[in-house]
């Protein structure tokens, strides 16, 4: 039993950087406004996911590239290398590095209302936190001490989901009938939004090597590959679900509005007790742990490979990126400044990069020169194209509402 749990890692850190404090927002709120109507949108995310992460992963185990280098290393012409570059460093680097500010800030807003110490120490204690965990260099303690968090999460919001008793019949109807209530298209986009996240392709791609190196048997790999991320995307989904659940059995039928995870803690004393505000307090803080560490590693992997340089945690680069980003969002988070300009920039920049790496994906795993005999087949060309469709129209539907084209 502990060599088969020694054998999952990289599909945990993907999870733990998909349910950080804005996750948990999205999905208090998506809960308390629509019930279990969004739950096939969930479920949809799940299983998109698995489809692009399970690609990252096998491209990294075959070809012992991450994302960033083999889309830097796909381009012939200067100038079409040229854009590639830029657009990860837009959208994967100064993306995250706004992304950071808010995991941060929602961590420490969620954790200030629940424990009632200033926002300005829980974003300290949060970004100090990850920052001296990312400054040991060490892949293993940092998967570790992620994995621990991630099953924190799980034991806390899927606890506080059973305590709810919620309506199973309703839950059901939600995950198998898809509909969109009026005025919920943007809280669609949101959920899956918040769980097919881009940086995690290159995250994916790199730590894999780390966890199986070369010299380990690459048909062996793959299958320990694949149980990781299929199990530990679930149990992801099932975290976002659990407080989906807890949201719609406490607030739906009431009606009573929520605009942050913070509230929803103090409101569900009725339901919960006194324990309500402790459950909450750990899981944000699990939360905004996850993601807080996760987003800046990403960030690090993506940027130093597709600059060419070695994505090795000892390198001074790749400290300098993720770094720099922790800094830049503990310090937004520690002024109480709020990015919303950069916020909106990164959200454009990764509506437009999301099918755009879908799509690179999909080209890349079906060349033979690099994969062999490990490339597609027309299943998972057919999932894929699956997901690049819906991902394209969500993309496309976030940047008209990003600049105004369309309500959002």
């Amino acid at each position: 039993m502990l060599k088969r749990l020694k054998q999952f890692g990289p599909g945990l850190l993907v999870a733990a950087a998909f349910i950080g404090p804005g996750t948990v927002t999205t999905a208090s709120v998506a809960g308390a406004e629509t019930g279990y109507a969004l739950l096939w949108a969930l479920a949809f995310s799940i299983f998109a996911t698995i489809v692009l992460q399970e690609m990252s992963a096998r491209l990294g185990i075959v070809s012992r590239l991450g994302l960033g280098q083999a889309l830097r290393e796909s381009f012939d012409q200067p100038l079409l290398k040229g854009l590639a570059v830029a657009l990860v460093l837009i959208a994967i680097g100064f993306g995250t590095a706004a992304f950071e500010t808010g995991n941060i800030t929602g961590a420490a807003l969620g954790l200030e209302t629940v424990v009632g110490l200033p926002t300005r120490v829980w974003a300290l204690i949060v970004g100090a936190s990850a920052f001296a965990l990312l400054a040991t260099g060490r892949y293993q303690l940092i998967e570790r001490v992620l994995v621990a968090l991630v099953l924190t999460m799980s034991v806390v919001f899927l606890l506080t989901a059973i305590i709810v008793k919620p309506d199973l019949g309703a839950l059901f109807a939600g995950l198998l009938a898809p509909g969109i209530p009026s005025g919920s298209v943007l809280t669609v986009i949101a959920l899956v939004g918040t769980t097919v996240v881009t940086y995690n392709f290159f995250l994916h791609s790199a730590a894999v090597q780390d966890k199986w190196p070369a010299q380990i048997a690459t048909d062996t790999a793959l299958v320990e590959s694949r149980r990781d991320t299929i199990v530990s995307i679930i149990l992801g989904g099932a975290i976002t679900l659990a407080i989906v659940i807890t949201a719609a059995a406490a607030f739906f039928t009431s009606q009573t509005p929520i605009e942050d995870a913070g509230q929803m803690a103090t409101q569900l004393e009725p339901l919960l007790g006194t324990s309500a505000k402790w459950f909450f307090a750990i899981g944000l803080f699990a939360a905004g742990m996850t993601s807080s560490v996760t987003a800046p590693l990403a960030a690090a992997y993506a940027v130093t490979g597709a600059l060419g340089l070695k994505p090795d945690l000892a390198s001074l680069p790749f400290r300098a990126v993720w770094a720099v980003i922790i800094l830049v969002g503990t310090g937004f988070a520690w002024f109480g400044t709020s990015p919303v300009q950069a916020i909106v920039v990164a959200q454009a920049a990764n509506g437009v990069l999301l099918p755009l790496v879908a799509l690179f994906l999909l080209r890349v795993m079906n060349r033979s020169a690099l994969l062999g005999a490990y490339r597609n087949g027309p299943l998972g060309n057919i999932l894929g194209a699956i997901v690049l469709l819906v991902a394209t129209g969500l993309g496309a539907y976030t940047l008209l509402s990003v600049f105004g084209v369309v309500a959002g």
